[in-house]
């Protein structure tokens, strides 16, 4: 259980944009998605996990930098 809670503190903003994206994949899906020919927004799985890892990687980043401009 301690290493489980180490592990969601270190990567809480990483997990945090993957939650944040796949909100957004899903309602990207909704408002725009297509219905046939989009390889991403034709499909609302699709669309969801590309959201959560653009999310993901975006507060990644943003974490990384925050962290060395704090040094």
């Amino acid at each position: 259980m301690k290493t489980l809670k180490q592990f969601l503190f270190r990567h809480r903003f990483t997990l945090i944009g993957v939650g944040l994206g796949f909100i957004a994949g899903y309602t990207y899906y909704i408002q725009v998605g297509c219905e046939e020919g989009c390889t991403i927004t034709g499909s609302p799985v699709n669309s969801t996990l590309y959201g959560g890892l653009m999310g993901g990687l975006v507060l990644s980043m943003l974490d990384d930098y925050l962290k060395k401009t704090k040094e």
